[in-house]
């Protein structure tokens, strides 16, 4: 198989599916290699030095993935990056004209209670301190989207919601607003996405 990690980070996805014996692997990324303060490259390459792997690298953003940037892959790895991006929708039709077979996708999830598709919006750093994390889709939310982009098959293959949520975000201050998260539903999830 030939497999894409989109926004590899540290790579452990893109040498892992190396190891179990991938034909070809493509890392890309551009945020946390060097397009936000303080973050680097350097992890990723000292990885792949001492693993002497073959794994293949490019600075990339998410919007600029496409059959011409990078080919199209058996198999797309998404993990970890839909809630931090702008515009998820727009970011899974590019995952989707990179995908072969299948993808992979993994993500925080909130509104957990809902069944209608819906996601909240979080406009500055409510969700853990992070003004990266701009989306908490719902389940049903990702799996519309995943079909509307194109894919055929859609399955969840893991939900796990957050156990101590009410502990620890009762109240998050956020300057003078306090938000109140009690009543929050919110996790991982993981789905497989076929063509």
């Amino acid at each position: 198989m030939s497999v894409l990690d989109l926004c590899a980070a540290d790579g452990g996805c893109s040498f892992q599916a190396e190891r179990l014996g991938a034909a070809s692997v493509l890392a890309t990324d551009s945020k946390l290699w060097g397009g936000w303060p303080g973050t680097s490259k350097a992890a990723f390459d000292f990885a792949r030095e001492v693993l002497n792997s073959k794994v293949e690298s490019k600075y990339l953003d998410v919007l600029d993935h496409s059959p011409e940037t990078v080919g199209v892959f058996d198999l797309v790895l998404f993990i970890g990056v839909l809630y931090h991006m702008r515009h998820p929708l727009l970011a899974l039709e590019r995952v989707f004209s990179v995908t072969g077979e299948q993808a992979i996708i993994e993500s925080h999830v909130d509104m957990l209670h809902y069944d209608r598709p819906a996601m909240a919006f979080y406009p500055g750093d409510e969700l853990n301190g992070d003004a990266s994390n701009w989306w908490g889709p719902n389940v049903a939310a990702v799996e519309a989207m995943l079909k509307v982009v194109g894919f055929q098959k859609v399955k969840l293959i893991s939900l796990s919601p957050y156990k101590s949520l009410d502990r620890k975000l009762r109240v998050f201050r956020r300057g003078q607003r306090r938000i109140d998260w009690s009543g929050k539903k919110q996790g991982r999830a993981i789905w497989d996405a076929w063509r």
